[in-house]
């Protein structure tokens, strides 16, 4: 769906990978799960935060579990965004958009 909006889109399948992935390429907005197989996401998003290369690469969360990861714990770990799933494929690309222009 990102990609038919016109993102290049890269895939991650744990918190490890994605590490390597972002900062290799890079890219001008993250979308993390916030439960991955080897670490949670919000563990992600606080060492991205805590990396010069990362730290300022706009973050959207998304999790179908809001009441084991918060909108607060989301916000308070460095996510600039929060979305529950499922997602909407009409409202999401709007979004991106605008979480990586920097205004949600």
């Amino acid at each position: 769906m990102l990609s038919a909006a016109g993102h290049n889109v890269s895939q991650a399948k744990a918190a490890g990978q994605a590490l390597e992935s972002i900062n290799r390429e890079q890219p001008e907005i993250i979308i993390v799960d916030l439960s991955l197989p080897d670490y949670d996401g919000l563990t992600l998003v606080r060492r991205l935060r805590s990396d010069p290369r990362s730290g300022k690469i706009p973050v959207l969360a998304v999790t179908f579990y809001p009441e084991k990861y918060s909108k607060e714990e989301a916000m308070a770990a460095g996510c600039d965004a929060y979305l529950v799933k499922p997602i909407s494929t009409r409202t999401l690309p709007d979004l991106v958009k605008r979480v990586a222009a920097g205004g949600v």
